[in-house]
Order: structure tokens, then C-alpha cells, then sequence
């Protein structure tokens, strides 16, 4: 009887949630050593926030959104798979892509999850300047427009929690790497602990 009791006054065990992190250098970790990456950083992170998660590196160095698109399938065949996070569009902008093309593309990787019922968070991006006033306002507009089409989570960029810091005496030497395009371990501890609770939320809708 008191094992009985003890058996049934113990708390269920948490299901495990996966999430795909599909996108570019970002999400693959370019230039640092394997645990320093985005992926592993947040999938430490969360768990120490107590959650049973498995987070998939399903990023590609130098990835437009057409790869995304062209590897979105694949990503999802994966039945542990129960969310995703997409964050491309980066090397978009450094080719001049039109962001009509962009756009298409991105709503086809989020057509893709629906289809399979994976929940999602879109990580925005904000393009500069020096392509003019209308790129740039047809660029910015893409995410939140996305996020809230397909009912997605949705963070304004991956960079968010760094533009904070930039007043920081020697931020950009600490937090990013020499390229000047990619964030150093400490930048993606950062990135991680600013998104982070946006993917706690991500792991409740997939659960």
C-alpha cells in the first residue's frame, strides 16, 4: 500500500520536447568550438531551467532562405521533431535578394510546419540602410507580417539583446567575433539568455 501510495503521489515525468534550430552560420555555430555555439548554448540553458528538451543544429553555414526552404522537409521528417526555430534571411541581405523572394520563401518553410503541426518561432532580422528606404521597409516588414499569418512565435532578431550593448565600451571586441558579423561565445550566452524565455514559451505550445 505505501508503495502504491508513493507511486502515485510522484510527479509525472516532464515529456521531452525537440526543436529543430533551422538556419544559417548563426545557428551553426561558425567559428567557435562546439559547446559555444547557439544550439548548445540554449539547449543548456533551457535545461537548466528545468525543462527536458533536445535542441537539433539544423543550421548551415552561408544558408539563404531558399535552402531553408529546400531543407525544411527533410528537417521535419524527423518524428522527434515537435518545434522549430527559423532564423534565416541574413545572407539575403548580403546577396540583394529581393525580398519578395525572401518572403516567398519563408512562408513556404512555415506552410511546411503547419502542414506537419510544428509549432514555430521566426527570429526576425532588420536589414540596413545602404540598399534605400524601400528595401529595407519591404525586408523589415517580412517577420512580424509571417509571425502573424501562421499564428508563430515570433523574436525581432537574433542580435536583439546585443544592439542593447553596443554603447558598452568594448562590446563589439567581447560579444562579436573579428568578422564583425558573427557573435563570439560570450555574444551567444547573450543571444540565449534574451531569446531564451521566448523558446520556454515555444516548448509549451509544442507540448
Amino acid at each position: 500500500m505505501l508503495t502504491s501510495l508513493t507511486i502515485a503521489a510522484a510527479p509525472a515525468l516532464a515529456q521531452e520536447v525537440t526543436i529543430a534550430a533551422l538556419g544559417d552560420s548563426l545557428t551553426q555555430g561558425y567559428g567557435l568550438m562546439g559547446p559555444e555555439g547557439f544550439v548548445p548554448q540554449l539547449q543548456a540553458w533551457l535545461r537548466a531551467q528545468g525543462e527536458e528538451v533536445l535542441v537539433i543544429n539544423a543550421g548551415v553555414s552561408g544558408d539563404t532562405t531558399a535552402g531553408g526552404l529546400a531543407r525544411v522537409g527533410w528537417t521535419l521528417e524527423d518524428p522527434r521533431v515537435d518545434a522549430m526555430i527559423v532564423a534565416l534571411g541574413g545572407n539575403d541581405l548580403l546577396r540583394g535578394i529581393d525580398p519578395d523572394v525572401s518572403r516567398a520563401n519563408l512562408k513556404g518553410i512555415l506552410e511546411a510546419a503547419q502542414e506537419k503541426e510544428i509549432e514555430v518561432l521566426l527570429v526576425g532580422l532588420n536589414a540596413p540602410g545602404n540598399y534605400g528606404p524601400g528595401y529595407k521597409a519591404a525586408f523589415d516588414s517580412i517577420y512580424p507580417d509571417l509571425a502573424g499569418e501562421f499564428g508563430a512565435l515570433y523574436y525581432p532578431s537574433f542580435f536583439e539583446s546585443l544592439s542593447a550593448r553596443t554603447g558598452e565600451t568594448g562590446a563589439i571586441t567581447k560579444y562579436m567575433q573579428p568578422d564583425g558579423i558573427h557573435p563570439s561565445a560570450e555574444g551567444v550566452a547573450l543571444i540565449v539568455a534574451d531569446m531564451g524565455p521566448k523558446v520556454l514559451e515555444l516548448i509549451a505550445r509544442a507540448r
